[in-house]
């Protein structure tokens, strides 16, 4: 599977990997504020700051990208669990970004992630050009770190430190 593709200014970016852990497990690593905060090198400074994303949550973030300092508010716009978690930009640099995770329960119990990023910039052609050599390489660097990460995560004891027993731990 190619991982992008490109239509009108719209880039879609598309990452799978298999991760052998419960699916509940690795829908709540999804959601986790701390594990996204590690990932992004960014911090939450309003709404949602800590915890795990719930349906309706807006998340305002903070920090340095690509050496310049950024924003991106974010609604979690859509939620079924442990199946499906997508958050859509309410305001930031992009002139559309929402991200789609879907989460499958393999038959040996292992779970298969899939996530789908679409996004756009605005600026026309000047947009197009930073969008499909500076963005879409960072961006895909990013979403294969998260995989990564969250895999590594998910199969040690590692994952215990972000699901606390409360509830939303298994």
């Amino acid at each position: 599977m190619r991982d992008w593709t490109e239509q009108n200014g719209v880039f879609t970016l598309q990452m799978k990997e298999t991760v052998d852990a419960p699916i509940d497990r690795c829908f709540l690593l999804t959601c986790s504020i701390a594990l996204v905060q590690e990932e992004l090198g960014m911090a939450p400074v309003s709404g949602r700051t800590s915890g795990f994303v719930q349906p309706g949550d807006k998340v305002r973030w903070h920090g340095w990208q690509l050496g310049m300092r950024h924003h991106h508010v974010s609604l979690i716009s859509g939620y079924v669990r442990p199946t499906f978690l997508q958050d859509t930009m309410l305001s930031g640099r992009f002139r559309t970004f929402q991200h789609d995770h879907h989460l499958t329960e393999l038959p040996n119990g292992a779970t298969e992630l899939y996530d789908e990023l679409r996004f756009s910039l605005p600026f026309g052609l000047a947009g197009k050009l930073v969008a499909r050599y500076i963005l879409t390489p960072h961006i895909l660097r990013l979403m294969r770190s998260r995989f990564h990460r969250l895999r590594r995560i998910a199969t040690t004891e590692a994952w215990k430190h972000y699901l606390v027993p409360n509830g939303d731990s298994i």
